[in-house]
């Protein structure tokens, strides 16, 4: 299939023949949310920990006898059901989010989501988008004529100036070619993606 390959001034300048099974295949909705799922579980880090009822510092005394006070049965103060008592289920540091997706279904996965974008419009292919000096006004001025507000710009190689204009744009994202990941493809509104970084990603996803 084909995708236009826009100018500066977002205007479609030629086209650039791209692999149907890459940027046409039909959206698998379970498979993209199976991809996305993974990506957010696989960034989760195991940060906490909660004490059981083993590690309060709790005396294991019992609180007072078994029958005729009046009140329920107390074993120990480090009952999960008493205030300041340890965790039933705690969280511990050796927690384990990951979630394992096959590289043919992460593939399908990308695939699926770029060709959504294909058919929605919010892909943009051009030639190269490199910046002089590290200006933001300059990028922001260039974004606006190519009438792109919020995107995510993909390039083959990430250029300094354009990513130091950047950083103050909280609705511009730039990166590499390798480092995409489906979250971001999902979020933006829009993606401009270099000649150069849409052949490493045929590369990568083929």
């Amino acid at each position: 299939m084909e995708l236009k390959l826009i100018g500066d001034d977002g205007q479609s300048a030629a086209s650039v023949s791209v692999p149907d099974s890459l940027f046409g295949r039909e959206y698998n909705e379970a498979l993209v949310h199976q991809v996305v799922t993974a990506y957010l579980a696989n960034a989760r880090s195991a940060n906490r920990a909660q004490k059981g009822r083993s590690d309060v510092a709790k005396s294991t005394r019992k609180p007072w006898r078994q029958k005729g006070t009046g009140r329920a049965r107390a074993g120990m103060a480090s009952s999960p059901l008493w205030r300041g008592g340890g965790k039933i289920f705690p969280n511990s540091p050796e927690e384990n989010f990951s979630h394992k997706v096959n590289r043919k279904m992460y593939r399908a996965g990308m695939g699926a989501i770029l060709s959504q974008l294909v058919r929605e419009n919010r892909l943009s292919v051009v030639e190269n988008f490199v910046l002089d000096t590290p200006k933001t006004k300059i990028l922001a001025g260039k974004l606006k004529d190519m009438k792109l507000n919020e995107v995510m710009i993909v390039t083959d190689s990430v250029d300094e100036n354009l990513y130091l204009s950047s950083r103050n744009l909280p609705l511009v994202k730039v990166v590499e070619a390798g480092h995409v990941d489906p979250v971001s493809l999902l979020r933006f509104a829009n993606v401009l993606i270099t000649r150069g970084a849409l052949a490493k990603m045929e590369e990568m996803l083929a």
